[in-house]
């Protein structure tokens, strides 16, 4: 549990975290590249360890240093079980990788990964030739292979991640795929993913949100990556320093596919001060007014949009509460839970959540385990009349380990 006092003045410039989500598409791709790849600015939070575990467990070399990670390919599993920890997009990336193989390799893992829906792979796998199980469409999974290519439709209503796999994993099969999306809802991750594989050399054609094709037997060679930074970590301390005073962050890319590059836009709507140059971003407070914001394909950015709608003037819409369901906990009850304890006037309806502006309390709160839940109740304490307590803040681990000391270099005041 960790103490927040509130009110503190946010001024300060921090560098942004490694971006765990491209973090872990390369490790998955180093582990199919034939010989060694080299991975800067690394990420080593709690779901990049467990990407690096996987892959050793698959069959790669790792050796690493601060600032270094040296991955040798290999697809040579010592181990029948891969542990996934709580990270879904480890489980449902390396599960067709895992398929690549000519034998039943198990995909676990811990906590809310358990209850993180993986229906969407049955299909798909049986039309490209990989047995598959779960437990009810929930982990574990069970795979074998191998995954031969073909045509199969992919459901990405619920996750993209799936989809990211075998983009990743299908370049190797025997034959060429040809992969029909429905109902894509987070299409900048999938952007994302094809960007980096066709920077890597391979080779995707007709790709679009509905359709792609993938060529077969394909070759990782391998490559030098540095990891960008990490827009969704970023987007809490942008809204620190809008609602609280000022912040500068550097290390992020104002090109990135990341879908969470969209907190700028959110907070030039409210009427945030926004400086950007091509070495750092500032934040500054202004008077802040209500404003309406889809999170269709940005789910990450309804937790600090919850604390910066509190201190707009008027009544917030953020949309697109139906990609919150499956996170590492209902996210959207969490929040109105969570924030209704410290006053905030926040209401879910449907498909949105109705916040209007609020004069936050004090209290004791739960993260939920939710690492983005407890970060936002952290921002909200920077403006909060008295001391806020968050239960199960260690959670933050999951991406973002030092984002409570990167909070008390800018002002927030933090007590264990």
């Amino acid at each position: 549990m960790r103490k927040l006092s509130g009110p503190c003045e946010i001024k300060g410039a921090v560098v942004a975290p490694p971006s765990k989500s491209m973090m872990l598409r390369a490790v998955a791709a180093a582990v199919l590249a034939e010989g060694r790849s080299e991975i800067t600015n690394p990420s080593f939070c709690l779901d990049s360890r467990a990407a690096l575990s996987v892959a050793r467990s698959l069959g790669a070399g790792i050796s690493s240093a601060k600032a270094r990670i040296s991955i040798q390919g290999g697809l040579d599993p010592g181990r029948q079980t891969l542990d996934c920890g709580e990270s879904g997009l480890s489980l449902r990336m390396f599960a067709p990788v895992a398929a690549l193989l000519d034998k039943e390799i198990l995909l676990s893992g811990t906590g809310s990964l358990m209850r993180r829906p993986v229906f969407m792979m049955e299909a798909p796998f049986g039309r490209l030739g990989v047995r598959f199980s779960s437990r009810n469409g929930f982990p574990p999974v069970s795979v074998k292979g191998p995954l031969q290519g073909g045509e199969a439709v992919v459901d990405g209503s619920v996750s993209s991640q799936f989809l990211t796999g075998l983009l990743i994993a299908l370049p190797l099969a025997a034959k060429d795929s040809f992969l029909r999306i429905m109902n894509l809802k987070s299409k900048p991750y999938v952007h994302m993913t094809l960007r980096f594989l066709e920077n890597l050399g391979l080779t995707l054609f007709n790709r679009t949100d509905a359709a792609v094709i993938i060529p077969g037997n394909q070759t990782y060679r391998p490559f030098a990556y540095r990891v960008e930074g990490d827009w969704s970590s970023a987007s809490f301390l942008f809204v620190a320093g809008a609602v609280g005073g000022e912040v500068e962050i550097s290390g992020l890319d104002l090109s990135s596919l990341q879908a969470d590059r969209k907190i700028l836009r959110a907070l030039e709507i409210s009427g945030a001060d926004i400086q950007s140059t091509s070495a750092s971003i500032r934040v500054r407070k202004k008077r802040l007014d209500a404003f309406a914001f889809d999170c269709t394909d940005c789910p990450d950015l309804f937790p600090p949009l919850v604390v910066l709608a509190s201190q707009c003037r008027g009544t917030s819409l953020i949309t697109g509460v139906e990609r919150l369901r499956y996170k590492e906990c209902d996210r959207a009850s969490a929040l109105v839970e969570e924030f209704s304890r410290i006053g905030t006037d926040i209401r879910l309806d449907r498909n949105s959540l109705e916040v209007r502006h609020s004069n936050i309390g004090s209290g004791r709160v739960s993260s939920h385990n939710d690492h983005r839940i407890a970060m936002a109740l952290a921002i909200a304490a920077t403006n909060a009349s008295g001391d806020i307590e968050i239960d199960g803040s260690d959670c933050v681990a999951k991406s973002y380990p030092d984002f409570f000391r990167d909070l008390a270099h800018i002002g927030g005041k933090v007590y264990e």
